[in-house]
């Protein structure tokens, strides 16, 4: 039987990793600074690998290094207008009202209910507990009905 090489298991970590750090840093960062911001973090994890491997949360870990990294690099995240014409409908106001949440309430609520991840996921990549995530979550989505004339 073969042995792994370094390159084959960041190869398989990079599978399942890459889709979900895009998504994440997207929702933080903004959709072309969260991609610039997720190739950063995983060159930086190929560069540390023989380390971050053995890490308990991975992936956490590299949100974190493409955050700051997204962070020193640009201006913080403005999520850009709806236009009238684009599909499917949006609310107008809700890109205005997610770039008033913190960090983590627009990550977390855009991770589960945007990108249809877990609460346990979500917890993962921030490294934080699933009820902390639950009241990112519950607080976020009072302020959004608040901002957008909803019932709070």
């Amino acid at each position: 039987m073969l042995e792994k090489t370094a390159a084959d298991s960041y190869t398989e970590f990079v599978e399942d990793a890459d889709p979900r750090l895009k998504r994440a840093l997207a929702a933080a960062l903004g959709p072309q600074r969260g991609l610039e911001a997720a190739a950063e973090a995983l060159a930086y994890g190929w560069e540390h690998w023989d380390r971050i491997q053995s890490m308990e949360n991975p992936v956490g870990y590299l949100y974190r290094v493409g955050y700051r990294s997204g962070l020193r690099r640009f201006r913080p995240v403005r999520l850009p207008p709806v236009s009238a014409h684009d599909d499917p409908w949006i609310e107008p106001g809700l890109p205005a009202a997610l770039n008033r949440l913190t960090e983590r309430q627009r990550v977390s609520v855009l991770a589960i209910h945007a990108f249809g991840w877990t609460y346990a996921e979500t917890a993962e990549l921030l490294g934080v507990s699933i009820g902390t995530v639950e009241k990112h979550v519950e607080r976020a989505l009072k302020k959004l009905r608040v901002r957008l004339g909803g019932t709070s």
